[in-house]
């Protein structure tokens, strides 16, 4: 995916306004942790050292965004337990078990979901540390300000954590 991802080959939505502004258009991204290399479509945080306000902002944001997606993923793991290691088929064959597997979640969920089932809480393990700015990592650095100034905005910032 990540090869895909930098040659522009994934069906990404063209560049877009950031709700509620006026500023540049940005690109839809990825969110990661220090283990990815930065670029324009997948967004790490800031380096921890001498962060100021805006910065530190951003990798909260980040931050919530990435444990929302992994709770989203933990859910969706422990119903269906062949995410839960490496799927041995071939890529076209992953793709349709991925497809079946979201069809068949959101049905249940549209369907026949119960409101413990919204309940669930998944923690994921912790993990890793820095790695070194990639090739594309200055376009990435550009969208990576303007998502940090948007967050700062007044229109982009959450009241209680500015």
């Amino acid at each position: 995916m990540g090869r895909w991802l930098q040659s522009e080959q994934l069906d990404v939505p063209q560049l877009a306004s950031l709700p509620g502004s006026t500023g540049p258009p940005a690109p839809y991204v990825v969110v990661g942790d220090e283990g990815f290399a930065l670029s324009s479509h997948l967004m790490r945080p800031f380096p921890r050292r001498g962060l100021d306000g805006k910065r530190r902002n951003f990798n909260y944001r980040l931050s919530r965004a990435r444990r929302f997606v992994e709770c989203a993923f933990g859910i969706f793991s422990n119903k269906w337990r062949v995410f839960q290691s490496a799927i041995q088929l071939v890529p076209q064959n992953v793709n349709v078990v991925i497809k079946a597997c979201v069809v068949l979640h959101n049905y249940i969920r549209t369907y026949e979901a119960t409101p413990d089932e919204d309940a669930q809480v998944y923690s994921p393990p912790s993990g890793g540390e820095a790695v070194l700015l990639g090739q594309t990592g200055y376009a990435g650095l550009r969208v990576r300000e303007l998502f940090a100034d948007y967050f700062i905005s007044p229109i982009g910032s959450i009241p209680f954590h500015q």
